[in-house]
């Protein structure tokens, strides 16, 4: 049944009323704590398809160590934005939310029920609510700092942030080179931190309705989660992948072949250092990430917090918000 407001949609013995603006269920959370598991189960039940908004997932070849649902889980359930592009092609935030919109915009006007998956807060906000206006690249500054990491390194340019815009620090990675130079490039051009201008931006431009739903558990298990699926990942073949992609002639210095993990794997494979000590780091460096994922998302005062394990607490907040 459809009219100019809303149509019906049945699933067994649901009835879930749509209207034209599209509803998005929101499942963020830290790496290693669940969210594909639990996204797949509900997406299942409620007949939705699912985004996901990981900065990794969306290369192709880099399976294991970006943690991409298995092929049993997706095809459960339809998963967007996953092997999207390769390792040597550009992809940032901007770009997500042009291919999101079009995804969600084709799935609300089939009915589908919408879930958004994954531990990536920028990609996030900036789909529910626009990128903040910042300056454009200035070509001339990128030259100068790209010229700085190749005499000096990213810890280099790391630091020279963490001189002038602390809090910009804070928030990123100090391998994530990308992301040095674009909050260098604000500081120098607008003379504000990057920080500053995407909390006055405030992501207020949204177009959705959406239901937040973060997933979390106790720190300690948390990061004996993550320590198990390194492990995991080594068994299953992690660095015969980064081989792999080597032999296919993504360089190193590419920008997800710098992530945690993968630069590690690298240098194992350089005997820059041994197995043991290349594990040792990716543990340390995704509870680091992890750590960051959770500082980003318990700045949105929108997000309700749940346990893995609170599922039928999830449950009851999806009826109602579809209702």
């Amino acid at each position: 049944m459809n009219n100019d407001n809303n149509h019906v949609i049945a699933y067994g013995n649901r009835v879930i009323f749509m209207n034209h603006r599209p509803r998005l269920i929101i499942i963020p959370g830290p790496t290693g704590v669940g969210k594909t598991e639990i996204a797949v189960k509900l997406a299942g039940e409620y007949g939705g398809e699912i985004i996901s908004a990981d900065s990794m997932q969306v290369y192709r070849y880099m399976d294991i160590g970006t943690a991409k649902p298995t092929p049993d889980e997706r095809s459960l359930v339809r998963h967007h934005l996953i092997d999207v592009v390769d390792p040597d092609e550009v992809f940032d935030a901007a770009i997500f939310v042009d291919m999101a919109r079009k995804i969600i915009a084709a799935l609300n006007r089939k009915g589908k029920n919408i879930f958004v998956v994954g531990g990536t807060g920028l990609y996030i906000d900036a789909l529910i609510g626009g990128l903040f206006d910042g300056p454009g690249a200035d070509s001339d500054l990128r030259s100068s700092y790209r010229e700085d990491l190749k005499r000096y390194g990213s810890g280099y340019l790391y630091e020279k942030l963490r001189e002038k815009d602390e809090a910009a620090a804070g928030r990123i990675h100090p391998n994530d080179v990308f992301r040095i130079i674009r909050a260098l490039e604000v500081l120098e051009l607008s003379g504000e931190s990057i920080v500053k201008k995407q909390i006055n931006h405030n992501f207020g431009d949204n177009i959705y309705d959406c239901l937040k739903m973060g997933l979390m558990i106790d720190r300690d298990q948390l990061y004996e989660r993550i320590d198990k699926r390194v492990e995991k990942m080594m068994a299953n073949g992690f660095v015969n992948e980064v081989k792999e992609l080597m032999e296919r002639g993504y360089n190193e210095t590419l920008k997800p072949m710098q992530t945690f993990g993968y630069r590690h794997i690298v240098n194992y494979i350089k005997d820059i250092y041994d197995v043991k000590e290349a594990v040792r780091l990716i543990k340390r460096d995704t509870r680091h990430y992890a750590k960051r994922q959770l500082t980003w998302f318990r700045a949105d005062k929108d997000i309700e917090w749940f346990a893995p394990s609170d599922i039928d607490a999830v449950r009851a907040k999806i009826e109602i918000f579809l209702r």
